[in-house]
């Protein structure tokens, strides 16, 4: 089913007659209206053809976001719920994100070209967050401080207020999840700015929250291009900005936080090295870095683009490594027989291209890929197969850039100390996959890598019940778990006093 047609299948099930008949309008409260910026193409990228047009928001736009989301925060009393009633909120949200999985998941497939059961697979994980986070809602302790005189001390959180959350393309409906559940249990409201590529299924994401009972304005969302993104981060309403996204935009909106003295939680990009000894499990490992790198087409802040394998297995590792790449099945993301579909968007499958091609020009070999694939079925799509390149250099723009496309660039080792250099040697410092037989020696090595996730004997595990985040340019805070929570709010201390002596001018 097209887009237009899953989205009015829904809104005819949720609200007769519908009022997203138009092009796709923004949410601002429990109103659909028009923006007033310039409007958006939503784009297949399996057939290049277009999905819907999007309203998308101006500066104005923002402002009545905010000014209604303010709003909200005051007359909802939201903050000041009761734990557990805020949990009962968030529930039922997740509730109702498993109740449309299938529509989620379809709308997502037609916007970013992932395959329906990666989509399904997301949005089963954002109703899981969301329970998740209920459950943290109302178990979560503040502390009381041991005292150091007469009275009681303790610490308690209170909410930041309206938090502006900006999210990427290649998992819409997961990372809104994991910014909106634990931003709304915090007893904050949310301004969720989508990428330009995933409007509509964030859209979709924004009804599903009012249709669950979450009091209008605590949620709104607002599609736009960079100058959206601009204006919310600049905005002095705004108290709190959640980013994932690229290192280059993460920086900016560092700096507009920093000078406006605002938190900021920042969810950078990525260069991970997977590690693989001699004595690893071949099978294992071999299967675990083309996952590493190949799942999900590579559009992944986590995807372990470098690897770096022992030399002395590198001619056997490789070749298992080629072999996968050759035999996975890329098609429409529809279709149950395809592992992958085609890269979110042909502007990006351009980017990803003119990279491989610079790096074969200054003398890396192609043993993979580096091309779109030739099935006629697939011209129209921005399809482009799993590649792998040897003969770099870990200096080289190809080593050092996230590029965000199924890219797996091939370095060899011959000793510990060199290796952990060359995996530290970039700004990015996310993850790191680490495969050994030797548990001491990988425990060794996973503490030395500069990253903030280290996987031993496996890649891509996650759960949102354990921290996410990164080191140096890879970001700021951690995501996820009860920590995930906390970043939503602010620490207060109070004093209570105990005796009856009152203060004297010497304390």
């Amino acid at each position: 089913m097209s887009v237009e047609g899953i989205v009015t299948a829904i809104e005819a099930a949720v609200e007769p007659g519908g009022v997203m008949a138009r092009a796709k309008p923004l949410l601002i409260g429990d109103k659909w209206v028009q923006g007033a910026g310039e409007p958006l193409l939503s784009i297949d990228p399996a057939t290049g053809e277009v999905n819907a047009r999007v309203s998308a928001a101006s500066a104005r736009d923002v402002d009545e976001a905010i000014a209604g989301a303010r709003a909200a925060l005051r007359t909802s009393q939201w903050h000041l719920l009761l734990p557990h009633r805020r949990a009962q909120q968030l529930n039922r949200i997740a509730d109702l994100i498993e109740k449309r999985a299938g529509a989620l998941a379809e709308i997502a497939m037609h916007e970013n070209g992932k395959t329906i059961r990666e989509c399904t697979a997301q949005a089963m994980q954002a109703a899981g967050i969301f329970r998740y986070y209920a459950s943290v809602c109302e178990t979560l302790e503040a502390e009381v401080t041991p005292p150091r005189g007469d009275y009681l001390s303790l610490t308690t959180y209170e909410p930041h207020g309206i938090v502006a959350a900006i999210t990427p393309w290649n998992s819409p409906i997961n990372v809104a999840a994991e910014k909106l559940a634990p931003a709304l249990a915090a007893g904050n409201a949310v301004i969720l700015k989508p990428s330009e590529f995933t409007s509509i299924v964030s859209l979709q994401l924004g009804r599903l929250c009012i249709d669950a009972g979450l009091p209008p304005g605590l949620v709104n969302v607002l599609p736009g291009r960079a100058d959206t993104g601009s204006a919310l981060v600049a905005h002095p309403g705004v108290d709190m900005i959640s980013f994932t996204g690229g290192t280059d935009a993460g920086r900016a909106i560092a700096k507009a936080a920093g000078e406006r003295l605002v938190p900021a939680l920042l969810e950078l990009g990525g260069k991970s090295p997977n590690i693989v000894f001699a004595d690893a499990d071949i099978g294992l490992a071999s299967a675990g870095v083309a996952a590493g790198i190949f799942g999900s087409l590579g559009q992944s802040c986590i995807a372990g683009s470098r690897l770096f394998v022992h030399e002395s297995i590198k001619e056997d590792f490789v070749a298992r490594i080629v072999a996968r790449a050759n035999s996975i099945n890329l098609g429409p993301p529809d279709s149950k027989a395809s592992e992958l579909g085609p890269l979110a968007s042909f502007s990006h499958r351009d980017r990803v291209h003119a990279l491989v091609t610079k790096a074969v020009s200054r003398g890396a070999k192609v043993l993979a890929g580096a091309r779109a694939p030739d099935q006629r079925e697939l011209a129209r799509g921005a399809y482009y197969l799993p590649t792998i390149l040897d003969g770099v250099r870990n200096d080289w723009e190809i080593c050092q850039t996230e590029i965000f496309g199924p890219v797996l660039c091939v370095l060899s080792f011959s000793n510990e100390e060199d290796l952990v250099t060359q995996a530290n040697e970039t700004i990015y410092g996310l993850a790191c996959g680490i495969w050994s037989r030797d548990f001491q020696k990988a425990w060794s090595i996973a503490r030395q890598i500069q990253a903030g996730n280290v996987w031993i004997n496996t890649y891509r595990q996650n759960s949102v019940a354990t921290a996410f985040g990164g080191y140096k340019q890879s970001g700021l805070g951690r995501e996820r778990g009860p920590q995930g929570l906390r970043r939503y709010q602010q620490l207060k201390s109070i004093f209570v006093a105990t005796g009856s002596e009152p203060l004297s001018l010497a304390r």
